[in-house]
């Protein structure tokens, strides 16, 4: 090969001044840590769905769909399902209404701003596992102990299994409260950012027409003008909720196991493919279901709300 040809191989190879070789040298372990460890085991989980594999990762009884039909027939899995949409139910609406209630809050501020932003932004850096064990140790723990009864005792009333009672299901209120304290500042960062998007002339406009500060100005400027980052917090609300797992395994499991009640899909596959059967092929199959569901309900909602449409 001529000094010329070698000359071309090489700057095709390295690129103008290097960059190429440099984008590899800082991109390249990324890409390859993202392939092994994200993509792999997502093609392999395909792979096992297709197998009956009980205490295998590399399984040779080949079995079709049968897997994904046991998993559509099994009343388990479905009621699983059952349990996320109560969880959205609850949990939706409330992070929604609750972060963007302090994101109108902190953007009023007139001092000390970056400061409450940082402290309700904090509990997002909170580890779910951690959370959830303050929340069953020391706020709703017991029937004697833990900070709500302690207060309910203040007033006289009764103590509450809050975790084990299901009539009335309050374990609803340790599960939702945590996962509210988790994500509501995480969020608020984002209406903030919608909020800071929003033109002040917009509202010396409408004081000039005569409208009233408040709720007016809310319903008719703000939050119209909110609705692309409305859209996408509402995708993302959906979405974690989907993946609901560690609040729930924390908060309700013990030494003797997990309860019939308040099992999401995440804590059913854990179960399938990690507790005594290990059978990993049956839990493929649930896990490929989940994600197909995941991304059928993500791009419906996109299309109703008109996520990334010109008008945003």
């Amino acid at each position: 090969m001529t000094q010329a040809a070698e000359r071309t191989v090489r700057e095709r190879l390295l690129g103008a001044q290097n960059r190429t070789l440099w984008f590899w040298v800082f991109v390249g372990p990324f890409a390859l840590g993202l392939g092994l460890f994200t993509y792999v085991p997502l093609l392999w989980s395909l792979w096992l769905s297709f197998f009956d594999a009980r205490n295998t990762v590399v399984p040779t009884d080949f079995v079709g769909l049968d897997n994904y039909t046991a998993m559509l027939g099994d009343e388990a899995f479905t009621g699983s399902l059952g349990t996320f949409a109560l969880f959205t139910a609850f949990i939706v609406p409330a992070t929604y209404a609750l972060s963007l209630a302090l994101a109108l809050m902190v953007n009023r501020l007139r001092f000390a701003q970056a400061f409450f932003r940082s402290v309700f932004f904090l509990p997002a850096a909170c580890s779910y596992v951690v959370a959830a064990l303050i929340w069953k140790m020391s706020i709703f723990n017991g029937v004697r102990f833990g900070l709500a009864n302690t207060v309910l005792g203040w007033f006289g009333a009764d103590q509450t299994a809050w975790l084990s009672t299901t009539s009335p299901p309050w374990y609803w209120l340790v599960i939702v409260t945590v996962r509210l304290w988790l994500q509501a500042g995480f969020y608020m960062i984002l209406f903030l950012a919608g909020l800071q998007r929003i033109s002040p002339t917009l509202y010396e406009a409408a004081a000039v027409d005569g409208a009233r500060p408040g709720w007016q100005v809310f319903r008719n400027i703000t939050f119209p003008l909110l609705r692309a980052t409305s859209v996408a917090v509402v995708l993302l609300l959906v979405i974690n909720a989907f993946q609901a797992f560690d609040e729930f395994y924390n908060l309700l499991s013990d030494s003797r196991g997990y309860p019939p009640y308040a099992r999401p899909p995440l804590v059913y596959l854990y179960y399938t493919a990690l507790g005594q059967g290990q059978n990993l092929g049956l839990g493929s199959a649930g896990a490929i279901i989940l994600a197909l569901i995941i991304a059928v309900v993500t791009v419906f909602q996109a299309r109703f709300f008109g996520l990334g449409s010109k008008e945003d």
